[in-house]
């Protein structure tokens, strides 16, 4: 727990000196801070004009290492969190491996890699059980993910999430931390770096070309909110170090969902990206 609550303060800690800006869009606020005063300005008014009259209801979280930027959008939301989830399966089975001193069996190895290359249910659901409700719990407490609620029996897909709770995830697969050691690090991204073609959508919209990306996505419709719809992505190498959670319900279809991920997304990249974002 004292790993979770120093990696919680170290999330949600602000760049030293950073200047804020905020948009309101959808009776919401997007609060940016970075130490660059004009790059704040431009990704709040650039992911608010991107989810300005959308009808779903969205949520969002951008944390970028080289300029000391964060955004977040109802960063705080609840949402069912559908196949992004499998990412905190996979952090959990590496933390208990981690604590047993053993490396990944084979068996593990082909379920992980078909639950986040694939997003293979089977897998997810195999491993989900042989990790177990405390395996979960404990992998949450660890990483500060305090607003995570693991779905019950099969329903891992029901799992409540939050944008802040996901892009804590994704700090710790970027960066030095007590909870995943570097071995580990790198296997998760090397999974989430080769997800099939047709599942790479969402976040790494708008990517740079230089830049490794490493993405999971989830999608599940359902008779209350529509579809949801999210992606989390972490962009590295090229001298890149961000990452973004952008989550959606009450989408009428997964093409609408797609949309408003990928617009907010363009605009987190391109921002990031633009000539002058590393300057003042």
């Amino acid at each position: 727990m004292a790993a979770g609550t120093a990696l919680a303060a170290l999330a949600t800690a602000a760049p030293a000196h950073a200047s804020s800006a905020s948009t309101t869009v959808a009776g919401a606020k997007v609060t940016c801070s970075s130490k660059r005063s004009a790059l704040a300005d431009r990704l709040a008014r650039d992911i608010a004009e991107a989810l300005r009259g959308r009808k779903d209801t969205s949520a969002l979280a951008v944390y970028d290492r080289t300029t000391g930027t964060s955004c977040a959008y109802r960063a705080d939301a609840a949402f069912d969190s559908a196949s992004v989830v499998k990412v905190t399966v996979l952090g959990a089975l590496l933390r208990q491996a981690a604590e047993e001193k053993r490396k990944l069996t084979a068996d593990e190895v082909k379920l992980t890699t078909a639950m986040i290359t694939k997003s293979d249910n089977d897998a997810t659901n195999t491993l989900w059980h042989r990790i177990g409700a405390d395996g979960i719990q404990h992998f949450l407490d660890q990483a500060g993910m305090k607003d995570t609620v693991p779905g019950s029996a099969n329903h891992w897909g029901r799992t409540r999430i939050t944008a802040a709770d996901q892009l804590k995830l994704l700090r710790l697969l970027t960066a030095d931390n007590p909870v995943l050691g570097r071995n580990a690090r790198a296997y998760a991204l090397r999974l989430m770096g080769h997800v099939v073609a047709d599942q790479r959508w969402g976040a790494p919209a708008g990517a740079p070309a230089n830049a490794a990306v490493h993405v999971k996505n989830g999608w599940l419709p359902l008779d209350t909110h529509g579809w949801r719809v999210h992606s989390v992505g972490v962009f590295t190498g090229g001298g890149h170090d961000y990452g973004m959670a952008v989550l959606s319900q009450d989408n009428r279809t997964m093409d609408e969902g797609v949309a408003t991920l990928e617009a907010a997304a363009r605009a987190v990249n391109h921002d990031l990206n633009a000539s002058g974002a590393a300057a003042s």
